[in-house]
């Protein structure tokens, strides 16, 4: 597969983005990614990542409410102190168990949110954010007309054209 980009080299970078349940692919190369701030220059793994944020956290009083510690996964029997030795979960379902205490701890990974918006930097160049922009729009375009939702694809239709100016 080739860059979307350039169109010349291989696509070795490949990004995903979701948003409102729809998924918007970019396919690019090395050179068009670092050209457009994308690439990443090292990678942390997960459990180094929670492992330091975790070193961080709140201690326990600060966190309130001491019964927190008791509180065990139903599915999985995970602790929170065990999350906190260990720096991995036991099942999908410890986040929704422990969501008041990995909150904290996903927004300061995040910088403040905890909304998934993609993988293309804030600061990626208006280009690369309006090339991904129209592929989202193509593909709910796509969804709305198989649907038969002929008001919205109209709207996005014109919003495709607005932005292809």
């Amino acid at each position: 597969m080739f860059c979307q980009l350039c169109k010349k080299n291989e696509a070795t970078i490949h990004l995903t983005e979701i948003t409102n349940g729809k998924r918007v692919e970019m396919h690019i190369c090395q050179n068009c990614a670092v050209e457009q701030g994308v690439a990443v220059k090292s990678q942390i793994s997960l459990n180094e990542l929670l492992s330091s944020l975790l070193a961080s956290a709140p201690s326990d009083d600060e966190m309130g409410d001491p019964a927190i510690e008791s509180i065990t996964c139903p599915n999985c029997s995970m602790t929170l102190d065990q999350f906190r030795k260990d720096a991995l979960l036991g099942c999908p379902d410890d986040y929704e168990v422990f969501e008041r205490n990995l909150a904290p701890l996903l927004e300061k990974a995040h910088d403040g949110t905890v909304t998934h918006c993609g993988k293309i930097p804030s600061h990626a160049p208006r280009d690369t954010q309006l090339q991904s922009k129209l592929l989202s729009l193509k593909q709910q375009l796509d969804s709305a007309v198989k649907a038969e939702d002929y008001e919205s694809a109209a709207k996005l239709r014109d919003e495709i054209t607005e932005i292809e100016k």
